[in-house]
């Protein structure tokens, strides 16, 4: 192999100018509707999205129809892209439906819209913003899960479905095929939980006598739930990236202000210290993320691999840096009016969310061939 062809194989991990444009617009819509104070008071109310905030991402700034071809009504933009708006969504900890509709339920359509059909009619009006569609599975559902989850029939009780209060629709797999089911629909009851993470609802959805859309048999609904599971998992780590980063900016800069002995506390080399590793680890993060989503884009055969490898990483990365943003803004991080907690519980829920740190580090030992730790 020469270096020329090395080279074009090598990934891409920096961000180009259409994707930081992406982040500030994005960014600049959330500091507009989604600041700290918003967030708290509406995880504290019964409805916690925003459905003005999700139609001016979606639709406005057109972030649901990013992975989605312009001939089926989308953006025609990539995985790299659709993370941008994730990291940024990771930083707000913003109760929106996007990595369960916009890419976990958009990618699934997409392996099944080839031909047309009600994949692709459905397909199209996610990518409009008109409507959004979750995975009628356990939010901690591995991509290895996929091929199990296409068994048992349209009368079933799933427990712990991510968005599913936000739905119009719920792509449920049986052992016929792929489903779509209106979420408001006669046979379905949509039970929400009390999750840790409450900027994430959780839900049990009962399907009893419900009738739904065939989407596709067995064999190609459970590649497409498999796909649909992998970019879940993949871009998992972009929200998780953008989490880690906001817990340590705001870290250093709450360090930098808080003064003990008349010296900020930032000064103190033992709190050195633990930022300058947190630093070392989002950085990190930061090249496993972008490496998944750029394996993502370019639809490389090491998907398995780089999305593995993210999960296995960014996770642990993401839980860490909540901590230590809890622990060094000292009293003021253990209370209800600091939003630190949200980044805490959205980091220790996305932790299990696609699979484990352990699920991906086995997935890792599995695709390299060498023992599981």
């Amino acid at each position: 192999m020469t270096a020329q062809t090395e080279a074009a194989q090598a990934p891409d991990l920096l961000y180009s100018e259409a994707e930081e444009d992406l982040r500030s617009a994005v960014r600049s819509l959330l500091a507009d509707r989604a600041d700290a104070p918003t967030v708290i008071a509406a995880v504290e109310s019964d409805t916690p999205y925003d459905l003005r905030l999700w139609e001016s991402l979606a639709a406005g700034i057109g972030a649901a129809g990013l992975l989605v071809p312009e001939k089926l009504g989308g953006q025609g933009a990539t995985h790299r892209e659709a993370a941008v708006v994730l990291e940024e969504l990771g930083r707000s900890v913003v109760p929106a439906p996007y990595l369960t509709s916009a890419v976990v339920a958009t990618e699934i359509l997409l392996a099944l819209a080839e031909d047309g059909g009600p994949a692709a009619a459905l397909l199209g009006e996610l990518a409009e913003g008109r409507r959004t569609a979750v995975l009628a599975l356990p939010f901690a559902s591995a991509p290895a899960d996929a091929a199990a989850s296409t068994t048992g029939t349209l009368e079933r009780t799933v427990t712990g479905v991510a968005d599913a209060a936000a739905a119009d629709v719920l792509l449920v797999p049986t052992a016929e095929g792929l489903y779509a089911v209106e979420a408001n629909g006669a046979g379905v009851a949509v039970r929400p939980l009390v999750p840790l993470d409450l900027t994430r609802p959780l839900a049990t959805v009962t399907l009893t006598g419900a009738t739904g859309t065939l989407l596709a048999e067995a064999g190609p609904a459970a590649e497409a739930v498999g796909r649909g599971l992998l970019a879940g998992a993949g871009l998992l780590a972009s929200e998780q990236l953008g989490l880690a980063e906001w817990c340590l900016t705001e870290t250093v800069r709450y360090t930098r202000e808080r003064h003990q002995f008349n010296r900020p506390v930032g000064s103190f080399q033992s709190l050195k210290h633990r930022m300058a590793q947190l630093w070392l680890e989002v950085v990190s993060a930061r090249a496993a993320a972008r490496n998944a989503a750029d394996a993502l884009a370019a639809g490389s055969p090491d998907v398995p691999l780089a999305v593995a490898v993210a999960q296995a990483y960014c996770s642990e990365v993401a839980v860490h840096a909540a901590e230590e943003c809890v622990q060094l803004h000292g009293g003021i991080g253990m209370t209800w009016e600091h939003p630190a907690h949200l980044y805490l519980k959205r980091a220790k829920a996305d932790s299990i969310a696609y699979g484990t740190a352990g699920r991906h580090r086995e997935a890792v030992a599995g695709l390299v061939e060498l023992p599981a730790p």
